[in-house]
C-alpha cells in the first residue's frame, strides 16, 4: 500500500468523497459517519485485537462485528444491513483510490430481513385531509397557509423531505405547472403540478410574507417564522400535527405522504415506471414495493368482501 492512514483520516477521505464528489444529504453523509464510527469503536474495543486499523481489516472481522450486532439484539437486521451498507461503500471508494486491494466483502451477504410495506393514508381519509388543507388555505394566518401547502406539495409531487425543504421559487416553471426537484446525489427531475395543487401554489408563493420577518430569504420557498428556510422538524411537526387534526392514525410524517402519493398513483392505474420517474427512484426494485403494497390491499379486500372467506377448511 503506497499510504498508512490512521482509522481518522482514512474516515474524513470517504466523508469528503460523499459529501463533495457525490453530493450526497447531510442527513445521508451524518449516517455514514456514525455507521462506520461505531465499527472502528467495537474494532479497537470489542475485536480483542491490540490495533484495529481499517486498512488492514479482513473479512473474519466483519463477520465478528456481524455477529456482536446479531447477538446485542439493540439492532434488527435492516439497520444492520444498513450499517453494513455504509461500511461496504467505503471500502468500495478505498479500493477505487488503491487505498485497499482486497473485497472483502465479497463472501459477506447481507442479512435476510422481512419487507415492510411502506404506511400510507387510505384515500377516504386522504380526501377528509385534502378538505381540511382547503380550508386552511382559505385562512388569512399565514403559518396555516404554510403548512396547508407542505402537506399539499408532499402528497401532490411525492417529494422527499430533503427536496421539499431545498426548493426554491426559480426551481418551478412561470405557470407553477412543473418543478424541478433536487433529489438525493443532487440528481434534478421535473415534476409536473396538477392543476388542484398549482392554482394554491402560485397564490402562495407571490404573497408577501408578514411584516414581521425580517431575514427574507427571496430563494426559499418554505421559511420558518424567523425569516429563515425550514428546518426538518419544522416540516415533520407541521405534517404531523395537520394528520392528527384531520383524524390519520398510525404512523404520520413526511415520509407518509409520499408513500400515500405512489400508492394512490398505482391504484390509479399509472405505470409503474412513471411512478419511479416521479419518486426519483434509480431503480425500479425500489418502486415495485408499492406493487407489494397494492397486492396487500387487494388480499384485505378480498379476505373481507368473499362471501367463503370465513369458511374454516
Amino acid at each position: 500500500m503506497s499510504e498508512t492512514l490512521s482509522n481518522s483520516q482514512v474516515l474524513e477521505r470517504f466523508i469528503a468523497y460523499i459529501e463533495g464528489l457525490r453530493r450526497y444529504s447531510p442527513l445521508t453523509v451524518r449516517n455514514y459517519r456514525r455507521d462506520i464510527e461505531r465499527f472502528i469503536e467495537w474494532g479497537e474495543h470489542a475485536s480483542g485485537r491490540k490495533q484495529f486499523l481499517l486498512l488492514e481489516v479482513e473479512s473474519s472481522d466483519l463477520r465478528e462485528w456481524i455477529m456482536s450486532l446479531s447477538d446485542s439484539g439493540t439492532m434488527k437486521n435492516a439497520s444492520i444491513n444498513r450499517a453494513l451498507s455504509s461500511v461496504r461503500s467505503m471500502y468500495k471508494f478505498l479500493r477505487s483510490k488503491s487505498l485497499f486491494e482486497r473485497d472483502i466483502f465479497a463472501a459477506t451477504p447481507s442479512l435476510r430481513g422481512s419487507r415492510r410495506l411502506p404506511v400510507f393514508v387510505a384515500e377516504t381519509k386522504m380526501g377528509e385531509v385534502v378538505a381540511n388543507i382547503i380550508s386552511d388555505l382559505q385562512s388569512g394566518e399565514w403559518l396555516k397557509r404554510r403548512n396547508a401547502i407542505i402537506v399539499l406539495m408532499l402528497y401532490g409531487c411525492g417529494l422527499r423531505l430533503a427536496e421539499l425543504i431545498a426548493i426554491d421559487k426559480e426551481d418551478f416553471s412561470d405557470d407553477f405547472g412543473r418543478l424541478m426537484a433536487r433529489g438525493k446525489g443532487d440528481k434534478e427531475r421535473l415534476i409536473p403540478i396538477i392543476e388542484g395543487v398549482r392554482c394554491h401554489l402560485k397564490r402562495f408563493a407571490i404573497a408577501n410574507y408578514p411584516e414581521n420577518i425580517c431575514n427574507y430569504d427571496k430563494k426559499a420557498l418554505f421559511l420558518s417564522k424567523q425569516g429563515v428556510r425550514i428546518s426538518r422538524s419544522d416540516v415533520q411537526r407541521s405534517v404531523a400535527r395537520l394528520l392528527r387534526e384531520s383524524g390519520v392514525q398510525g404512523k404520520v410524517s413526511p415520509h407518509v405522504l409520499r408513500h400515500t402519493f405512489a400508492t394512490h398513483l398505482l391504484n390509479d392505474g399509472a405505470d409503474l415506471r412513471e411512478i419511479q420517474e416521479l419518486l426519483g427512484h434509480s431503480s425500479l426494485r425500489a418502486t415495485q414495493v408499492y406493487t407489494h403494497s397494492n397486492i396487500a390491499q387487494l388480499q384485505h379486500i378480498y379476505a373481507a368482501a368473499h362471501p367463503r372467506s370465513d369458511d374454516t377448511q
